[in-house]
């Protein structure tokens, strides 16, 4: 096999490790003002539950972002030029994430707290929004002149495709992190949860069958029609599962709709790394994209010997941090939920 199909296909895998991971990260933060009153416990529990993982779960994003930059350098630079703004928004809303993080304790004061709650909210939000726009807008395909420079407006990047798969994402990754909160807490952050996954599960489902129902008939391939009946079939289990309290199942299930929802996209979008709407003829493909192959056998070795050795040590702090969150565990005493902190 090529070693740049190669290539396209490890990038996949990077990508589908960050939505996985980071994908509960942002339904989490989303959830934030719904888990309880804004000084209770029971937001420092929702809190807890992605805190010892969530910045190793953003790692997924820069060696996905690092790994299209070696790999395929035409593709980076068309991506990033082309898709300036919204991109300059995830990047302001995942700083402003991570400083809200960190900052949301410095202060014994229910305003100080109240903001950094309203940023974490913002920060998990817009980028579970926007990745959604970005990538349907990367399958649907941009106006690309001869030279490979994106001549599409901020408002050609907002067609009625892209729109859906916003909110395909936002809502499959908030539904990810209820799912997650139900599995990961105990007490009334637990049962609020698996009531706002059935909540969200609403929006999703329609809303994911819809967008990956149009990416097939419009963009797709005949090997990818599996895995869209795999997509539409987990995410209804899940589903099912978290109405039936089984709450590892259905994570286990989410995970799987997210696998394949991605495997589906960059299938749809294989042989091209970004298509043309001006010219086909002007679009980015694998192989006119990619890097000597002396870069990309570099490369290979280097992902050879430390992707084993960063997938040990992230499945070794989940481990360690496998435990239900609850009151008792972020307060250090037994408490009452609910109660202000």
């Amino acid at each position: 096999m090529d070693l740049a199909v190669i290539w396209f296909i490890a990038i996949s895998v990077l990508w589908i490790g960050y939505f996985v991971l980071e994908g509960f990260d942002f339904g989490v933060g989303t959830l934030l003002p719904f888990m309880g009153k804004r000084d209770s416990v029971d937001r420092r529990v929702a809190i807890n539950a992605i805190g010892p993982v969530w910045d190793a779960n953003e790692v997924w994003l820069l060696t996905a972002g690092g790994a299209m930059f070696a790999a395929f350098p035409a593709w980076y630079a068309s991506l990033f030029s082309g898709f300036y703004l919204p991109l300059f928004l995830i990047l302001i809303a995942l700083i402003l994430r991570g400083v809200a993080f960190e900052y949301r304790g410095k202060r014994d004061s229910s305003t100080w707290r109240l903001w950094w709650d309203r940023a974490i909210f913002f920060g998990s939000a817009a980028p579970a929004l926007l990745w959604g726009v970005a990538f349907a807008n990367i399958v649907r395909g941009v106006a690309m002149d001869a030279d490979h420079i994106v001549t599409a407006s901020l408002l050609d990047l907002l067609n009625p495709y892209a729109l859906l798969g916003g909110l395909t994402t936002l809502s499959l990754y908030t539904l990810h992190g209820a799912v997650f909160l139900s599995l990961k807490t105990d007490g009334p952050v637990r049962a609020r949860a698996r009531a706002a996954a059935l909540r969200v599960a609403c929006v999703a489902v329609p809303a994911g069958a819809g967008f990956l129902l149009w990416t097939q008939l419009a963009h797709g391939q005949v090997w990818t029609w599996p895995l869209v009946a795999l997509a539409a079939l987990t995410l209804v289990g899940g589903v099912a599962a978290a109405w039936a309290r089984r709450e590892g199942l259905a994570f286990g299930l989410m995970v799987v709709t997210i696998i394949a929802a991605v495997v589906t996209l960059f299938g749809s979008l294989f042989p091209n790394v970004l298509p043309s709407t001006t010219d086909p003829a002007f679009s980015l493909t694998v192989e006119n994209a990619s890097s000597a192959d002396y870069t990309l056998t570099i490369m290979t070795w280097v992902a050879v010997v430390f992707l084993p050795l960063v997938l040990l040590y992230q499945g070794w702090s989940y481990w360690v941090f496998r435990k239900r969150v609850t009151g008792a565990t972020v307060t250090g005493e037994t408490v009452t939920q609910g109660a202000d902190s």
